[in-house]
């Protein structure tokens, strides 16, 4: 037999360093190519969740004035809890609690807005206002959360659980949807439910998430406080990382490029954060006859 081929046959066959290390480099090439694309299926799809969040939201303020013949409201006063006649919810004006508790029923959050079953009025509370609602929170930014503290003129300092929210009402300058103490009807919007904005996406400073930062700790069932209502005074702009403690009280979101936000007519819509500034106080505004332009799509 020729010996030649005899040492052939007798070689293992395998990479060389060489021919590995190329396959590594085009398996790495290939990851960063898929990667955006990924993301951006993932970033597509968490949007698409977002703008459904609204919608059911947008349902739940039309259920609320077809049974209470008005939208909810944003609540009294930024330490309100939500209170309670003879073991029921209070609702239209004597609901103190902000509009995310006043909407519960309507987003199948009936357990949490008795508040269980609890058997007093300071049990129903804690039940509420600890109850996360996955609807309130934008997969973008986060899954739903908790932020648990005391206040020395909240609930006599007692240390609370608060279950956060994602989304504010318009506006703080008490010309939107959602006012304080008072409820707002349809027939007051006279500018056209198209063409005003009702709950939109809030700013956040990622930093802080789930701490106690001084607009996103009191919770979806706050009254009048930044919380839960935000600016249509300042164009909205996207979510950051800082170290201030979160004081603005501006719309946003950690989209990129845009926002989701709900009119009063119940259709969500998506806004760059280059909207014209005072087109999107115009939009915030219920009844000032303005009409709107330089608002893209």
């Amino acid at each position: 037999m020729d010996r030649s081929r005899c040492l052939a046959c007798g070689r293992r066959g395998g990479f060389t360093l060489i021919e590995l290390l190329v396959v590594i480099a085009i398996i790495a090439v290939l990851i960063a190519l898929l990667l955006p694309a990924v993301q951006k299926v993932r970033e597509a799809a968490a949007r698409a969740q977002c703008s459904n969040n609204l919608k059911q939201i947008g349902l739940a303020f039309h259920n609320h004035h077809a049974t209470y013949d008005s939208f909810p409201t944003g609540g009294w006063d930024w330490n309100a809890v939500p209170n309670y006649v003879g073991g029921q919810p209070a609702v239209g004006a004597q609901q103190k609690a902000g509009w995310g508790f006043q909407i519960l029923p309507f987003l199948e959050g009936d357990n949490a807005w008795k508040g269980g079953q609890a058997n007093n009025d300071l049990s129903r509370v804690l039940v509420a206002v600890g109850t996360t609602h996955k609807i309130f929170f934008c997969p973008s930014r986060r899954g739903p959360q908790t932020v648990t503290f005391s206040e020395p003129t909240y609930l006599k300092g007692m240390v609370v659980t608060h279950a956060l929210c994602d989304y504010a009402a318009s506006n703080l300058e008490g010309a939107g949807v959602v006012r304080q103490f008072t409820p707002v009807q349809i027939l007051n919007i006279t500018d056209g439910a198209s063409n005003t904005l009702m709950v939109s996406e809030k700013r956040l400073n990622l930093k802080y998430l789930g701490q106690q930062q001084s607009n996103d700790y009191m919770g979806y069932t706050a009254g009048w406080e930044n919380d839960i209502v935000r600016s249509t005074d300042s164009a909205p702009r996207p979510d950051y990382n800082g170290e201030d403690d979160g004081k603005e009280d501006l719309f946003g979101s950690s989209h990129p490029g845009r926002f989701n936000a709900l009119l009063a007519d119940g259709s969500v819509r998506s806004f760059s954060y280059s909207i014209n500034p005072l087109a999107f106080k115009y939009l915030g505004n219920k009844s000032d006859g303005q009409v709107i332009s330089g608002i893209d799509d």
